[in-house]
């Protein structure tokens, strides 16, 4: 297993929205939803996103757009188009000015707008509920607050009928409309992580390398094993100081450094889980005792596993330690 795959794992999507929209003529659609994640896409024609406070980025039919940490953005014709509809949630959008306009542009089940036109664009919008754990938030923070992956350059399976499934109401609906905006995910993510513009973080870079690579791949894959440094350098036939240094160059900190911030993200969504003790996330993630992880939970985050699991997911501490 490597990196990108444990982030991407432990960000998946579970009563996410899904909407698309038929949009022509002059138009501008601002999106108030604090949603940490979301996908635009046109299908058909084009548009503009223009992140609040950055430069806007135009986006062709089958590009994806991801915006990360929840400020506002705006996905218009134009970017000079002043926004005439605000996105509050999946079922209330509004005018500037607040007046309520859900009931006057919904037209079909997940859909905005009357129909298709040959001129207009079809905007397929995925807000996502991530819910603050370590693991999100560190792909989170890995992130921009605004990738734009061309079409050309994603090897995602999805065809396009697969999104008529949007205005479909029948069991399990929302299972199916939430693995297809993973699946986006997955394939735009990594199609920008792997582009050679890409400000990826080091532990993506550091992936291709062939010794720090497979180290990283034999801790992500067994995270609780008791590592030494030797041990990895072992299993890379390199010796100690060569792994040690070659690490710590692509990657930004040792080994044993790395591996103590990973097992301590995944203790910090495990301690969320109903019925986990502390000495049961300790064994699953490889600290030695309950003892063990108390204390290194307390010295990284500033609050104990108890009072971690006790608090709001986006508590005091949980910023530390990405």
């Amino acid at each position: 297993m490597d990196p990108l795959t444990d982030l991407l794992n432990g960000t998946r999507a579970s009563g996410a929205v899904f909407n698309q929209s038929f949009l022509s003529g002059a138009w501008a659609l601002r999106f108030l939803t604090d949603a940490p994640l979301a996908l635009a896409v046109p299908l058909h024609g084009s548009c503009w996103v223009v992140p609040e406070g950055g430069a806007p980025a135009r986006l062709g039919a089958g590009d994806v757009a991801v915006l990360a940490g929840g400020a506002p953005y705006v996905i218009a014709d134009d970017p000079a188009t002043e926004p005439d509809v605000v996105i509050h949630s999946a079922d209330s959008c509004t005018t500037p000015r607040g007046e309520e306009l859900s009931h006057r542009l919904a037209s079909d089940v997940r859909t905005w707008g009357a129909a298709a036109r040959p001129d207009g664009t079809r905007l397929l919008s995925g807000l996502y509920t991530v819910d603050g754990g370590s693991v999100p938030r560190r792909l989170l923070a890995a992130l921009p607050p605004l990738a734009v992956v061309e079409a050309g350059l994603m090897s995602c399976p999805l065809g396009p009928t697969a999104f008529e499934e949007i205005t479909r109401e029948e069991p399990g609906q929302q299972a199916l409309l939430d693995r297809v905006l993973d699946l986006v995910l997955v394939s735009a993510l990594r199609a920008w992580f792997t582009r050679s513009s890409a400000q990826a973080p080091a532990w993506f870079l550091a992936h291709g390398d062939p010794v720090v690579g497979r180290a990283l791949r034999l801790l992500h894959a067994d995270p609780a094993h008791p590592w030494t440094v030797a041990a990895l350098a072992a299993r890379n036939g390199v010796s100690r100081a060569s792994l040690a240094r070659r690490f710590t160059a692509l990657v930004g900190r040792p080994p044993m450094a790395y591996l103590r911030e990973w097992r301590l993200a995944l203790a910090a969504d495990l301690l969320r889980e109903p019925g986990m003790t502390v000495g049961a996330v300790a064994g699953r993630v490889g600290f030695a005792s309950a003892f063990g992880l108390s204390a290194a939970f307390k010295r990284e985050r500033g609050i104990s596993p108890s009072e971690h699991r006790a608090g709001p997911a986006s508590g005091p501490g949980r910023g530390r330690g990405r």
